[in-house]
């Protein structure tokens, strides 16, 4: 109520003191009255368009006079109010009557920049506008323009004056042609008009029910439905035409600036009107997009409107960037050639009183006292005080009794346009960006801005300016007001969200063709496989022996790296246009190392890092191909030639994207080392350990694999049902190997302590079968030189043969040490050497830190120190194989002796002497039971000693006669050769 007093009172002001108004002579004075007037027809229009009003100021009433025990004075005007403006244009028309002439004279002075405004693309095509290099001898030199702040004027805005303007004062359609012509022109343009965000108005059908019930005024109602027709079916092609020219000027104007940034001084002007022309329709599109009057909508999707922004960021980046070149540009343009213009322009005035005198004299000393020092120094300037007594000084000399009339003197009025102008190039260019781009809209349009950047992904070749969709949530908060302060957050939070999601989206898209790219390559290197080539050198043999080849017709198989054969350079595989395509999104998401959103920075590198890190995670996972059904997982080697191929492809993207891969390699395989990873997920290292201890090993147990010292690896035995894996395919030491690279110290450290931990639940029962034997074990290891009394209490020993299937298994120690040396030789060869010279008198805990850096080294070791932290700790163990027990039998008991301090090498001669006393027994015995593979043990007590570091031949042949041994050899190969006949 109060605001319409207020402008009702200003209106009657302007009316009786007869103002001039010309937008190209006094423009802000033109420019805050068409603004105040539209302004008051929106509200009012807004106002009618709330359902509730009627209840909404009862209740303000009833309120107030609880609060204040009377109700407001104002309550009955502001209900009439509400009643009278039920149909507000109605009410408008005729409440603008008498303010017809100011205002008809202020939109006529539209004719002579609208209509240069809103031409088609042809034309601007054909005028070269806004190119810097049409005329390459003219590039030097500075924009100018009579009418400087019409040029970037929008033209959104001017249709807005113009629509309401005329229908306020509509006599003037009828006695004036040049004011019909703007009318025509504006309702041909648009079909509807933006009242306030996402509210908008639909200028042919409201004029028409406003002037249908006006006498003569047929002829009108025949223009509006012509225009209505000619809008629907050209608005949205020209507009069309003028988006796609828009896109070309502007990325050739952002690449020559991009090149030659002392170009924004001069061309400052041509920057601002390509960002404003682009702006108008950017949401001209979003508008009409959203309220569609026909029935195809193909001129309302534009899939290249990411474009378009993008160069709009573009441009707005080299402002910010090279505001300092602007700055000095136009301090020394304003000091050397504006100041003294303005001061002949003065000194020339026929009539000047001393308040304009002064003003203009202030004018005058305020550009001159201006220098490039002070742009050097950083000093902040400001002319808006400068600006504002322009305001004023346009106030009045455009009354009618004014000594000194701006109609009589337009040049001056030009020049000081020109002026404001150069001076908002020095100290506001922020502000003239929010003037000229502001895209604070799209925050109203959630639902089409998210179509657009969906869009924008879809295409590739747009797909690297899908970046300008998070750079566009930085405007959001230019449409904030202080007046409104509660909406601050709403508006920011949805800025944030919006922002985080398109940035989000873009690393998935990103993260998904990076995907494809890795699978691509991991199937090519696996044609590389060894195992590939079978068939192959089976076709060759085949060939040379002149045999037959399989069945006629078969294709035969293309060989690795046919795929890089190229008959034309036109031929695209998908690799190609995967590679394409990424390198495209990867532009978008390179393009800015990080963008502040509502006081919150963004750095779209680290969203694609995060991505690549979760999927390289499950991919390594998922490569392993474990099956718990059927216990089927991928050979280690596979696996290790996928991971490379997978690793190469993420080591390019360093080539588009400048993110620290290595950084991305070290999170995600030094968690796949350890057993749970960071989302507590199982890694390879937990899969890995679990197959080999509980698929392999197992069946070690139930004797269907045996190890074989001669390959190294465990092989599969002949068995009722076959199994379903080739131990010898998981086991060898290249497998080993590749298993180690794998897993990484820490993942083998883990697989260690599973093993040894198997083998401590072992012991822990043999420890059971030595407290039951301990009175007749002690009892032997003092009558060891008695045979007879060593037989007798043989013969008490229970549970003899328990556990003899048992035995150790190789841990890939092997396979730990060859990886090292591979890729530290240096200092392998250190740790090699300490180990092999460390005196055998050095103390126990001294020799265990010894043994403990050569086992991580993956050398062998006397002393096996896992094993010794397993039994120190459960004293238990375990065995397999009889052919590994001499082996398991040198490391527990090295172990055993090292945890409870004895001298390993006394006691391990003490158990030789226990060992071939029985045994020497044992050959003097008949019994068929008792002499049961007699040769094998005594071939088990040679093995022993060869794999002992404490016991010798000569100790061994001095309580055993070597014959015996040369004599069970001969045995045990002839029985093995009856056995395979």
């Amino acid at each position: 109520m109060e605001f319409k007093d207020h402008v009702c009172e200003l209106l009657n002001t302007i009316d009786a003191c007869q103002v001039f108004f010309d937008i190209t002579v006094n423009f802000d004075l033109t420019k805050n009255y068409l603004e105040l007037v539209v302004t008051y027809t929106t509200l009012m229009i807004i106002l009618s368009r709330i359902e509730e009003r009627k209840a909404i100021i009862g209740l303000y009433n009833y309120a107030h006079e609880m609060t204040h025990g009377a109700s407001d004075r104002e309550y009955p005007r502001l209900g009439q109010m509400i009643v009278d403006y039920e149909n507000p244009l109605k009410k408008m028309m005729e409440e603008f009557v008498p303010h017809g002439k100011s205002l008809s004279d202020a939109l006529i002075s539209l004719q002579m920049v609208y209509p240069r405004r809103n031409l088609s693309a042809d034309q601007w095509r054909n005028a070269q506008l806004l190119s810097l290099i049409s005329a390459p001898s003219t590039m030097l030199n500075p924009a100018q323009s009579d009418t400087m702040p019409c040029e970037y004027l929008s033209l959104d805005a001017m249709e807005k004056w113009i629509v309401f303007g005329f229908i306020l004062c509509h006599a003037t359609l009828n006695s004036d042609a040049a004011a019909l012509s703007l009318w025509k022109l504006a309702l041909q343009s648009s079909t509807c008009l933006c009242l306030f965000r996402d509210e908008v108005f639909h200028i042919h059908k409201a004029a028409e029910d406003l002037f249908v019930n006006i006498r003569g005024y047929n002829k009108r109602i025949n223009d509006i439905r012509e225009c209505k027709e000619q809008a629907l079916s050209h608005a949205g092609s020209m507009h069309r035409e003028r988006r796609k020219f828009l896109r070309s000027a502007l990325k050739e104007l952002a690449t020559v600036l991009a090149d030659q940034p002392g170009l924004l001084g001069p061309k400052a002007l041509f920057v601002f009107m390509a960002l404003s022309f682009a702006r108008d329709e950017i949401i001209w599109l979003l508008r009409h997009a959203d309220n569609i009057q026909k029935k195809s909508t193909d001129d309302f999707i534009d899939k290249h409107i990411a474009e378009l922004i993008f160069y709009m960021e573009e441009l707005r980046a080299h402002v910010r960037k090279y505001g300092p070149v602007m700055q000095r540009y136009y301090v020394q343009y304003l000091s050397g050639f504006d100041a003294v213009v303005l001061n002949e322009m003065v000194q020339n005035l026929s009539v000047c009183p001393e308040d304009e005198s002064i003003i203009m004299s202030s004018f005058v000393n305020t550009m001159t006292s201006l220098s490039v020092k002070q742009v050097e120094d950083g000093d902040v300037f400001d002319f808006r005080g400068m600006r504002l007594d322009w305001f004023r000084l346009q106030a009045y000399t455009s009354v009618s009794k004014a000594s000194l009339g701006i109609a009589d003197h337009k040049e001056l009025g030009k020049m000081m346009n020109t002026i404001i102008f150069h001076t908002k190039m020095v100290d506001s260019l922020v502000e003239m960006l929010v003037e000229t781009s502001d895209l604070s809209i799209f925050c109203f349009y959630s639902r089409a801005f998210e179509k657009m950047f969906q869009q924008c992904l879809e295409l590739p070749s747009q797909s690297r300016h899908s970046i300008c969709f998070p750079l566009l949530c930085a405007h959001f908060m230019s449409c904030t007001h202080e007046l409104c302060p509660e909406e601050r957050h709403h508006i920011g939070d949805r800025s944030l969200s919006l922002c985080n999601m398109f940035l989000d989206e873009m690393a998935k898209q990103a993260r998904n063709l990076i995907t494809d790219i890795c699978t691509e390559q991991c199937t090519l290197s696996d044609q590389l496989l060894p195992k590939h080539c079978a068939k192959t050198i089976s076709q060759a043999v085949n060939k040379k022996s002149k045999k037959a080849t399989g069945k006629k017709g078969e294709p035969e198989r293309e060989k690795p790296g046919v795929e890089s054969m190229r008959k034309n350079r036109l031929m695209v595989t998908n690799l190609d246009k995967l590679h394409t395509a990424l390198s495209e999104l990867c532009f978008s998401i390179n393009y800015v190392p990080n963008l502040v959103v509502w006081e919150h920075t963004f750095t779209p590198r680290e969203y694609l890092t995060s991505h690549l890190e979760i999927r390289f995670t499950k991919s390594i996972v998922g490569m392993t191909m474990y099956n718990q059904a059927t216990q089927e997982i991928a050979k280690p080697s596979e696996l290790l030639t996928s991971v490379r191929a997978y690793m190469t492809v993420l080591q390019s993207i360093e080539n588009y994207v400048t993110i620290d891969i290595t950084r991305v390699f070290n999170n995600v395989l030094l968690q796949q080392t350890q057993h749970l990873d960071s989302h507590g997920e199982p890694t390879i290292t937990s899969l890995y350990t679990n197959w080999y201890l509980e698929t392999l090993l197992r069946q070690v147990s139930n004797g269907h694999i045996a190890y074989f010292p001669a390959m190294k690896a465990f092989v599969n035995l002949p068995t009722e049902n076959e199994l379903t894996f080739n131990a010898e395919e998981y086991s060898d030491i290249s497998e080993m190997r590749s298993l180690s690279e794998l897993l990484g110290p820490y993942g083998m450290k883990f697989l260690s302590e599973s093993l040894m931990w198997h083998i401590s639940s072992q012991v822990a029962e043999l420890k059971k079968l030595v407290v039951e034997n301990m009175e007749v074990l002690t009892q032997m290891r003092t009558s060891f030189d008695k045979p007879d009394h060593m037989a007798a209490l043989f013969k008490k020993l229970t549970c003899k043969h328990r556990h003899m299937k048992d035995t150790n298994t190789d841990n890939p120690d092997l396979s730990s040490f060859q990886v090292l040396s591979c890729h530290i030789p240096f200092l392998v060869s250190s740790v090699e050497d300490f180990k092999d010279h460390i005196p055998r008198e050095t103390d126990m805990k001294v020799a265990m830190n010894v043994y403990e850096l050569s086992s991580a080294a993956g050398l062998p070791c006397e002393i096996d120190p896992a094993l010794v932290v397993a039994l120190s700790s459960q004293k238990s163990g375990h065995c397999n194989n009889i052919h590994c027990l001499a082996k398991a039998i040198n490391q527990i008991a090295a172990a055993l002796f090292t945890i409870h301090k004895g001298s390993i090498e006394d006691r391990l001669k003490e158990f030789l002497a226990l060992a071939s006393s029985s045994l020497l027994k044992i050959g003097q015995e008949t019994d068929k039971m008792t002499t049961r593979n007699r040769e094998s043990v005594y071939l088990l007590l040679d093995m022993i000693v060869q794999e002992s570091p404490f016991l010798t031949m000569d100790l061994l042949e001095s309580c055993f006669p070597y014959v015996l041994l040369r004599n069970a050899y001969h045995a045990v190969y002839k029985q093995s050769i009856s056995a395979s006949a």
